[in-house]
Order: structure tokens, then C-alpha cells, then sequence
């Protein structure tokens, strides 16, 4: 079987940890997997009909085709996958136009509606899809985590600062300037406080220390397990429902606790009390911050009981299940009947 996939990059997030993290496994079960970028030759190839070369599963990620290039799409696939995990049919939280973008839904409703499978990150994603799709070609499957790959936090006790972490990119860093005043408080409240920032842009506080590291594939584990304490703050919004909290997956493999607001999947991936604290008001950010700030103990029971909730919940190998059940089902073929999860 020969699966093609279209992501936005092969280095994108969403690529990584929902597509290029099964390969493996889906080649030790006899399938040949093609990761291309959107704007790739092979793409232009497929829309201009001087090649014709037709995929037997074609996975398209994320991407809102134009109807004519959807339409051209469908004819060279025998089978269409579409597969997100955000809120793609709506703006971000942070456009000044608001969420309600007709354009982006008209595209989301013909991708859902021309897919043969729709694979949702979330229980709000799949709402939306079965809203306007048939029902049993909608499946869910969480993104996972490899915890493998992530050295687990130290928390040693005679660190000169105890590491805030965030990780994420420039277009969500924007979500921190969103709480500045909370983190200056957080720097001006709670002695020896520092925010490490992962990402490809840094911001400036007054009060609070930031160690910006650039974020690069090879280092994002072990800058992770550098710090101390895990942090995440989403608005409270219809796009933030669409999120899938990967971040909050990457400290708990980390062994971080975790620290973030009440807000979709963060309510269910959040344990508090066990693997971190939901906080919603500055004080309870406040409290949170200092009480793992001050026991070292704590932070690492914590840690290592979001770990092994990533282990359990969130493994790699549950994805690939989900992923055959859903290739058996749409293909028929009885040979990837049993995921290699060794």
C-alpha cells in the first residue's frame, strides 16, 4: 500500500508528531510512506494533468484546498484522508478580524465533505467535522508523544533559578504577551524565578529573567528537561478549543509539572494536584508557581506522574492502533490488521 502525504513542511510541528512519527511503524507493516510539502513539485505535478501518477491513500493535513485543486486532488487518490488539529476554519485568537472567517469554512466543509476519513486531534474537532460530514468517516486520534525520547527533568535543589519553560513558536508566542502583566507580577513575587522561552523568537520582561533558546529539533528535549516547571496559557476561545496541547505533552515527557488555565484539552491532559495545577486567576497562578518553586520534591513527583500519564494515554504506538484500524477499515486490507508495536 502507498500512502502520500501533503504537510505544510516535513520540519512542521503537525508533520512530525502526526504523520512522520508513524512512519515507521506503518512501513514495517508493508506500507511505502511519501511525505511532500504542499507547494512541492510533485504537488504542482498532481494539478496539472501532464502527470497522473495516482496515490492509493492520500493523507492531506491541515491544508483548505481551493475547490478546483480539491477536486483534482480527489481524482488522483483512491482514497482521501484529511487530517487536522486546530481550529483551521476559523482565524487565530490573535486576529484583529475575529474568528468567524466564512472563506475558511467553506474550504474546511468541502475537505470534510470530499474526504473519504477525517481525522480530528480533539472531541471539539470531530464536533465540528461531524456537523457537516457523515459521522462514522470521522475518527479521533489524539496527537501522541514518543516519552522515550525525552530525558526527564533533574530538579535539583541548589539551582541558582528555577526554570518557567515555554515552548512554542512565533505565531503562539503571542499568547504570552497576552499575560505579560501576570509574568512580570510572577517575576517580582517569587524570588529566583526565571522564564525560559523555546521558540524562534524571544520576548523582553522588566521584572522577570528570560534565557531565550532558539528552538532547534535536536535540542528541544534537553532544553526541556533543563527546567523546572512546565507552563501554558491558552484564551479562553473557540480556537483554543480547536488546540491539541502538545506542548503540555512535551514537559509532561519532560517529567515537568505543569501549569496552565482551564481551557480545552488542557482540562483533561492536567491532572491537578497530581501532574500540575489549572489555575485560572493571578493569584492562583501566583500560589502555583511558588509552591512548586519552593519543593523540589513536589516538582518531581509531579514530573514523573506526567510521564508516565504520556506513557499510558499518549504513546506512539495507541496512535499507530488508531491509525490501522482506520486504514483496515477504509481499505479492507486484512495485512495491517495487527500494528507492529514492539
Amino acid at each position: 500500500m502507498r500512502i502520500t502525504a501533503l504537510v505544510k513542511s516535513s520540519d512542521h510541528v503537525c508533520c512530525r508528531y502526526r504523520i512522520a512519527a508513524y512512519r515507521p511503524l506503518l512501513e514495517q507493516l508493508g506500507c511505502a510512506v511519501d511525505i511532500r510539502p504542499w507547494s512541492s513539485r510533485w504537488f504542482f505535478q498532481q494539478i496539472f494533468p501532464v502527470f497522473a501518477d495516482v496515490a492509493s491513500i492520500l493523507i492531506v493535513q491541515r491544508k483548505l484546498f481551493p475547490r478546483w485543486q480539491l477536486r483534482i486532488l480527489r481524482r488522483r487518490a483512491r482514497w482521501l484522508i484529511y487530517d487536522f488539529d486546530d481550529s483551521i476554519f476559523l482565524r487565530s485568537s490573535y486576529n484583529p478580524r475575529g474568528h468567524d472567517c466564512p472563506k475558511r469554512f467553506e474550504r474546511f466543509r468541502d475537505m470534510v465533505q470530499a474526504a473519504d476519513v477525517v481525522i480530528a486531534g480533539n472531541e471539539f474537532l470531530c464536533d465540528q467535522a461531524t456537523a457537516i460530514g457523515n459521522v462514522n468517516k470521522v475518527h479521533l486520534i489524539p496527537t501522541c508523544v514518543d516519552a522515550s525520547g525525552y530525558p526527564l527533568a533533574r530538579h535539583d535543589a541548589d539551582r541558582p533559578h528555577v526554570k518557567l519553560a515555554w515552548i512554542g513558536s512565533s505565531s503562539t508566542i503571542r499568547g504570552l504577551e497576552m499575560v505579560r502583566d501576570l509574568l512580570e507580577h510572577i517575576g517580582q513575587t517569587v524570588p529566583g524565578m526565571m522564564l525560559k522561552v523555546i521558540c524562534d523568537r524571544s520576548l523582553r520582561m522588566d521584572h522577570l529573567p528570560i534565557e531565550f533558546r532558539p528552538w532547534q529539533l535536536a535540542t528541544e528535549t534537553s532544553e526541556l528537561a533543563d527546567a523546572d516547571i512546565g507552563m501554558s496559557w491558552l484564551p479562553d476561545d473557540v480556537w483554543s478549543a480547536g488546540k491539541c496541547g502538545l506542548k503540555v505533552l512535551q514537559y509532561m515527557a519532560a517529567g515537568l509539572p505543569v501549569i496552565a488555565n482551564p481551557v480545552g484539552v488542557q482540562c483533561e491532559q492536567v491532572r491537578h494536584g497530581e501532574t500540575g495545577f489549572l489555575v485560572t486567576t493571578p493569584d492562583e497562578w501566583i500560589d502555583a508557581v511558588r509552591l512548586l518553586a519552593a519543593d523540589p520534591d513536589l516538582r518531581r513527583r509531579m514530573g514523573h506522574a506526567g510521564r508516565r500519564l504520556v506513557e499510558e494515554q499518549y504513546p506512539v504506538t495507541r496512535g499507530i492502533e488508531s491509525w490501522c484500524r482506520v486504514l483496515r477499515s477504509l481499505c479492507h486490507d486484512k495485512s495491517i490488521a495487527e500494528p507492529i508495536t514492539a
